[in-house]
């Protein structure tokens, strides 16, 4: 009985979408990818190369939040490229647009152009795998926004289309209108943040195929540093797996959330080396539904129906 109740661990590879590149179960984000040493940059892309990761998830936007400029994580990753432009090649790069500062979104077909555009120039090359929108625009019409998208994949910039932050219903608005197919969803998801298990999102990523990209695995640094007594709950139900497997808390959290059937990519946000280093270790444990469902309720604070 016990064995029937393991869950499948996930594969370190998997196509990125149906018909799309194989590409690592775990991705590197590059939200805090920042500074002007380029050596030392390379060496972070190196490292998360040699750990296995081919995903590599950045967005115009990141930039500011660091007190750089605007596009500023794009700008360092094709300077990186200008130092070794081998690394390209060996990488599966999603990028995301669409907000604008102070505007603060902007689907308009004038813009995800623009913006498109903009993101290649930086990085220095001619195509992203993966191109998301960030946040949805209220005030697009989703058809404006596939026609942009149609146009953006049809001469080659974009390989695939994918969404961030939108709900299952603006999926289903955008894929109404589109003739290239939306290929992933990017949530906040964690032991911590864990909507997208009843809101529908996983089902739906589960019934159109789409891969889920799944942000701030560790729920925004709170699982690392606990302060409150929900995250501290959370966190001593996953130090259970950890140390049984011999693995760090993190490493625990993303093979939770890789463990559930829609089979998410946890976005790995670190830019410690060592730490990039240990991403490998997410792969060895494996989860009953039991614990897995001890780690859930412990976030809830109540018991399942």
């Amino acid at each position: 009985m016990t064995a029937m109740s393991e869950l499948a661990a996930a594969p370190p590879t998997r196509p990125l979408y149906e018909g799309g590149p194989t590409v690592s179960s775990i991705a590197w984000g590059m939200w805090r990818f920042a500074g002007d040493d380029v050596v030392a940059a390379e060496s972070r892309v190196q490292a998360a190369l040699d750990a296995g990761v081919t995903v590599f998830d950045t967005a115009d936007i990141y930039g500011p939040d660091n007190g750089e400029p605007f596009g500023a994580a794009e700008t360092l990753l094709g300077r990186v490229f200008d130092q070794n432009p081998s690394l390209a090649a060996r990488m599966v790069i999603a990028t995301k647009g669409g907000i604008s500062m102070g505007v603060p979104y902007d689907s308009s077909a004038g813009y995800l152009a623009y913006a498109i555009d903009a993101s290649l120039k930086r990085l220095g090359v001619e195509q992203v795998a993966l191109w998301q929108i960030h946040r949805p625009d209220l005030l697009t019409h989703p058809a404006e926004v596939a026609k942009a998208l149609e146009t953006a994949h049809a001469a080659g910039k974009i390989g695939a289309i994918g969404v961030s932050n939108f709900t299952p219903s603006q999926v289903t608005a955008l894929a109404a209108h589109s003739a290239v197919p939306i290929v992933s969803i990017q949530p906040e998801f964690s032991p911590l943040a864990f909507g997208p298990l009843f809101d529908g999102v996983l089902d739906q990523a589960m019934t159109r195929g789409m891969t889920v990209l799944a942000w701030s695995p560790l729920g925004g640094g709170r699982l690392g540093d606990p302060r409150d007594e929900r995250s501290a709950a959370v966190a001593k139900a996953l130090d259970e797996k950890a140390q049984a497997y011999g693995v760090s808390r993190a490493a625990a959290a993303y093979s939770w959330i890789m463990a559930h059937p829609s089979r998410p990519i946890p976005i790995v946000g670190t830019q410690t080396i060592a730490r990039i280093a240990e991403i490998p270790d997410a792969y060895r444990p494996t989860w009953t539904r039991a614990e897995w469902y001890a780690v859930l309720i412990a976030s809830m604070g109540e018991a399942l129906p």
